[in-house]
């Protein structure tokens, strides 16, 4: 280690050269490589992490990067986990970097993590948050949560030491049509850096010992306000006790849809036949759409069901595959027989290519 390079975080009587090399002989694994889990692996791999794990399966998209400030325009269309492997061996080349080019799921979850000492879910989606919990528990593993909704985002640490878990805070997962994310809902490109600069900040107080964590206090942060508050909530004894994975952690209200993905459309957008529904907003839709698709907003479409072909198959698309979900269960309240395809991935997957009218 070049105590040199770490001279002005040593130099600090609370933390030192002992509070430096916990930091070089720990793992931390991150979960997710998009805005939270930029901030969190940049100043990881900065301050001397010896070895940093990412876990991602996501490609770079032109909409990241508002937000997602360790890419740029050339990374479009690369694997993440290959991106920021490379620049963060850039930034650092002592810290060890061990990329997962998957998304968490039951079959690999206790494999991954059981590696590491801590787990940053930089996740953005419930199933996973509570697959992390679950795992964590399992293997004894402190995690750190963070989490945005609109101007506002969470951070908390879970599983240290006896501490409350995550499903101590949320006890059960929310049905799928009462979650927005940030591919729908939208976000600011700075709330993402805030909050996963406070999520790298109790990681390396977890390790290190130093300051007073954020275990059993849920942080709320108000960036319209510039205001914080803090929750305390108990240990749930019973949430402690989780001794295996569940089968699966879908959202309670899952539907077996049938789906394409949305790269798999491209073949089919050169039948001029087929019935592509656009269920974006109108401004979404006239900043860029594909040749052939029909704009018919999400909440329109029980008003306009009478536009739909239903003697054929009718294929939703939206920006990330959300809400074209939900109009697809409308239309099959109205008509259980209809065919009825969702665009998974909608057209965040598709905008590396060139379709756009």
């Amino acid at each position: 280690m070049s105590e040199n390079r770490y001279s002005r975080q040593i130099q600090l009587k609370s933390f030192g050269k002992l509070a430096q090399d916990k930091l070089a002989n720990a793992k931390v694994l991150v979960i997710g490589a998009g805005g939270l889990g930029v901030p969190v692996l940049t100043y990881l791999n900065a301050m001397g992490v010896g070895e940093i794990g990412i876990v991602d399966n996501d490609t770079v998209s032109i909409t990241n990067l508002h937000r997602q400030v360790l890419y740029d325009e050339s990374d479009v269309g690369t694997l993440k986990v290959t991106v920021a492997a490379r620049k963060l061996n850039e930034q650092n080349s002592a810290t060890q970097i061990k990329t997962f080019a998957t998304f968490l799921n039951v079959e690999n979850a206790l494999k991954i993590i059981r590696n590491y000492d801590c787990v940053v879910d930089a996740s953005d989606n419930f199933p996973t948050r509570y697959l992390v919990n679950d795992a964590c528990v399992i293997l004894n593993k402190p995690f750190v949560y963070g989490a945005l909704h609109d101007f506002e985002g969470q951070v908390s640490v879970f599983n240290a030491d006896g501490s409350p878990t995550y499903r101590c805070l949320f006890p059960t997962m929310p049905k799928e049509d009462e979650v927005p994310n940030c591919n729908d809902n939208g976000v600011l490109g700075i709330l993402p850096g805030i909050i996963g600069n406070l999520q790298a900040l109790e990681t390396v107080k977890l390790i290190t010992g130093i300051g007073d964590l954020l275990s059993g206090t849920l942080l709320i942060f108000d960036a319209l306000a510039q205001r914080t508050q803090k929750i305390k909530f108990p240990v749930v004894e019973e949430n402690l006790l989780i001794k295996e994975l569940q089968t699966s952690y879908s959202f309670s209200c899952e539907t077996i849809l049938e789906s394409i993905e949305a790269i798999g459309l491209q073949d089919l957008l050169a039948d001029k036949n087929i019935q592509l529904i656009d269920v974006r907003t109108n401004n979404e839709y006239e900043d860029e759409h594909l040749i052939g698709a029909v704009n018919i907003p999400l909440d329109e479409i029980d008003d306009r069901l009478k536009e739909l072909d239903i003697a054929s198959p009718v294929y939703f698309i939206c920006q990330s595959g959300i809400r074209s979900k939900k109009a697809l269960l409308e239309v099959k309240k109205q008509f259980p027989e209809a065919i009825c395809i969702n665009v998974n991935g909608g057209m965040n997957k598709l905008n590396s290519f060139a379709n756009y009218a």
